[in-house]
């Protein structure tokens, strides 16, 4: 297993998934994105986010699957890297059933469009009914089709709206979100100042070329972040941003 060791809040060395975990623990409600990026800011390489993730990347993005009640992610992104169904390995299952959760985290998609497969195996091999985040303008046919499959929320009218999405979802007991992309949505996200948390690993790669960067939106608003925490594993750091409010 790959070593990781804090640097803040305290220094310490190679540390178990139970104190990775605690690294990480947040409360409820609590919206949490995570990225990746390169050392000059790309988002992705060769057009994908998971050619910049290592090791150190990939253990804490599994451990941070078991900490929420529910993964969010935008249609574009699952298409992209390839998502399938959301399931956690068995470790991750018994640690979420231990800790009171479900032993498998709901997976949301944003779709505006609805351009989702519901034959696809993310919804037939779904562990848990997922749920598909739109807005009142969304084509009917498609909206039908999917609600056989997953449980469809309306979020806005001809746009998203993150605040009533964030309301809706923890109604449902499903407070602790952990999104995971991709820039778009993030952007709404923070357009709507619903954000609490950014966990960014800086992969030690200089990428340059045209990739975009991990948020974008058509406003600029600033939003004054907290280090929270930062994890180090060979060259890789892993940084915890958390919203001074």
């Amino acid at each position: 297993m790959v070593r990781i060791d804090a640097v803040l809040p305290s220094p310490v060395a190679d540390l178990d998934d139970e104190a990775i975990a605690a690294h990480y623990a947040a409360g409820s409600p609590w919206l949490r994105v995570n990225f990746v990026s390169s050392i000059d800011g790309a988002a992705t390489a060769d057009g994908l986010s998971a050619g910049l993730g290592g090791d150190a990347d990939h253990r804490v993005f599994d451990i941070l699957r078991r900490l929420c009640d529910m993964v969010l992610v935008a249609s574009g992104t699952v298409k992209a890297e390839g998502y399938g169904p959301m399931v956690v390995d068995d470790e991750s299952a018994a640690w979420r059933v231990a800790h009171g959760l479900q032993a498998q985290p709901v997976f949301a998609i944003v779709s505006g469009r609805l351009d989702l497969d519901p034959t696809s195996a993310i919804f037939t091999d779904a562990p848990v009914r997922p749920i598909v985040v739109t807005t009142g303008s969304s084509p009917m046919g498609p909206r039908a089709a999917l609600a056989e499959v997953a449980d469809v929320l309306i979020c806005g009218e001809s746009e998203l709206d993150p605040a009533a999405m964030v309301q809706q979802l923890a109604f449902r007991g499903l407070g602790r979100i952990h999104c995971e992309g991709g820039p778009s949505l993030f952007g709404a996200l923070l357009d709507a100042d619903v954000v609490d948390e950014l966990c960014l690993t800086l992969s030690p790669l200089l990428e340059a070329g045209d990739s975009g960067r991990i948020a974008h939106s058509a406003t600029g608003d600033s939003r004054a972040m907290e280090l929270a925490g930062v994890l180090h594993s060979d060259g890789t750091l892993l940084l915890r941003y958390t919203r001074a409010r």
